[in-house]
C-alpha cells in the first residue's frame, strides 16, 4: 500500500511502498478514506513526541471502512463505516472499567505508538472497544474533520470543564481545536471569547458562533482584556496552543472559581511552566483540568449533537488534498498563519 513517510524528522514526507498491515485478532483493518492534518502529526514529525521515532508514518485522524475483522472481533465487520479515538485503550483494567479510557495505563495511541493513518490502511487494534461505527449520513470527510479536534473539545468543554448555558468561555488559540471549541461552547448556550493573532481564524471563528473576538497581536494585557470583555473574567478557559504565554493567559483570564482547560500539548520548554499559584489557585481559587481525547463510549453524544444539527464539523475545513499534499501541510504549520482544518481525501494521490 502507499504511505505518506518522513524518514527523519523534519525532513519532507515521501510516498512510500509499505507493507500492508496485519489484522489483529481483537481487531480490524481500515481502508482509510480520509484523515485529517493535525498539529499533534506536527508534533511527531518535528520530533517532539518521545513516542516517535523515524522513520514514521503519522497520521491519527482516520475515517474509512473496514476491510479484514480478526477472529475475536464481535461487534464489526467488514463493510462497516468506523472510526476510532487516537488513545486505543485495552478495555479491560480499572480506568477503563470506570469510564476513564483516555487515562488507560495501557493505551496504544493511533500515529505515535505505531504508524498511522497517512497511509491507504490502518489496523486498528481492540476493536470491540475502541472502533465507533459512523452514521451513514456522515461523509469521510467530515468524520475525519471531527477526528482528535472536535473529540477532545468535547470532552474538555462537557466532561471535564461541565460548562453550562450563560458562562463565558475563553478559547485561546482558533487552530482546529479551538475552533472546535468554540463551535460546541455556542452549541452548548456559552457566551464564547474567541482569541488570536491571526484575523482570518478569528473571522472564522466567529461564522462558527464566537460572542467576541480578542486580537492579540497588539501587545495587550491578554489576560487583563479578558477580563474586561467578559465582566469579571471567563467562566471557563482554554488553552488550545500548548505554549506558556497562552497558559497564563488562560488561568489570568478566569474570574474566581473559574476552570482552565489545557487542551493544546505543551511540549519542550512550554511542559513546565511557572504556574503562578498566589494570584490564581489560591486567591482566585480557580481549577486546573487535563484533558486529552475522548473515550468511544463518548461518541455517541458528541454524534447526537451533530446528527440535530446542532454541530456541523464540516464547516471546519478548509482544504482537502490528496496523501502526496500532507507533507506540505505539515510543513505549513511551522506557522500560525492558516485557518480550519486540512483533510487527506485521496489517500492514493
Amino acid at each position: 500500500m502507499k504511505a505518506a513517510m518522513f524518514e527523519a524528522f523534519r525532513a519532507p514526507l515521501a510516498i512510500r511502498s509499505v507493507a500492508d498491515p496485519a489484522c489483529p485478532a481483537d481487531g480490524v483493518v481500515v481502508k482509510v478514506e480520509a484523515c485529517g492534518v493535525c498539529r499533534s502529526d506536527w508534533h511527531a514529525w518535528r520530533g517532539s513526541d518521545p513516542d516517535v521515532s523515524a522513520p514514521h508514518v503519522p497520521g491519527h485522524e482516520f475515517a474509512g471502512i473496514v476491510v479484514a475483522a480478526g477472529s475475536a472481533v464481535t461487534r464489526f465487520r467488514p463493510g462497516d463505516r468506523v472510526t476510532a479515538p487516537f488513545i486505543i485503550a485495552c478495555g479491560a483494567c480499572p480506568d477503563c472499567l470506570g469510564g476513564d479510557a483516555t487515562v488507560c495505563n495501557m493505551q496504544y495511541v493511533v500515529g505515535f505508538s505505531g504508524w498511522g493513518a497517512f497511509a491507504e490502511a490502518i489496523a486498528v487494534p481492540r476493536a470491540d472497544y475502541n472502533l465507533v461505527r459512523l452514521p451513514d449520513a456522515m461523509g469521510f470527510d467530515v468524520a475525519a474533520a471531527m477526528g482528535c479536534r472536535l473529540t477532545t473539545a468535547f470532552r474538555g468543554l462537557a466532561d471535564r470543564a461541565r460548562l453550562v448555558p450563560g458562562e463565558w468561555l475563553a478559547v485561546h488559540g482558533c487552530g482546529g481545536v479551538g475552533l472546535s471549541a468554540v463551535m460546541i461552547g455556542a452549541a452548548m448556550g456559552a457566551q464564547v471569547l474567541a482569541i488570536d493573532v491571526n484575523r482570518q481564524a478569528l473571522d472564522l471563528a466567529q461564522a462558527l458562533g464566537a460572542t467576541a473576538l480578542l486580537d492579540a497581536s497588539g501587545g495587550q494585557d491578554v489576560a487583563l482584556a479578558v477580563r474586561e470583555i467578559t465582566g469579571g473574567g471567563a467562566h471557563v478557559s482554554i488553552d488550545a496552543l500548548g505554549i506558556t504565554a497562552t497558559f497564563h493567559n488562560s488561568i489570568r483570564g478566569l474570574r474566581k472559581l473559574g476552570r482552565h482547560v489545557q487542551i493544546g500539548m505543551p511540549l519542550e520548554e512550554h511542559a513546565t511552566p511557572p504556574v503562578p499559584l498566589l494570584e490564581t489557585v489560591y486567591a482566585r481559587q480557580i481549577s486546573i483540568l487535563g484533558t486529552r481525547g475522548i473515550a468511544a463510549s463518548r461518541f455517541p453524544a458528541l454524534l447526537g449533537m451533530i446528527a440535530s444539527g446542532r454541530l456541523d464539523p464540516g464547516r471546519m475545513i478548509a482544504r482537502r488534498i490528496p496523501l502526496s499534499a500532507a507533507g506540505a501541510a505539515l510543513a505549513e504549520m511551522n506557522g500560525y498563519g492558516a485557518a480550519g482544518v486540512t483533510v487527506i481525501t485521496n489517500l492514493a494521490g
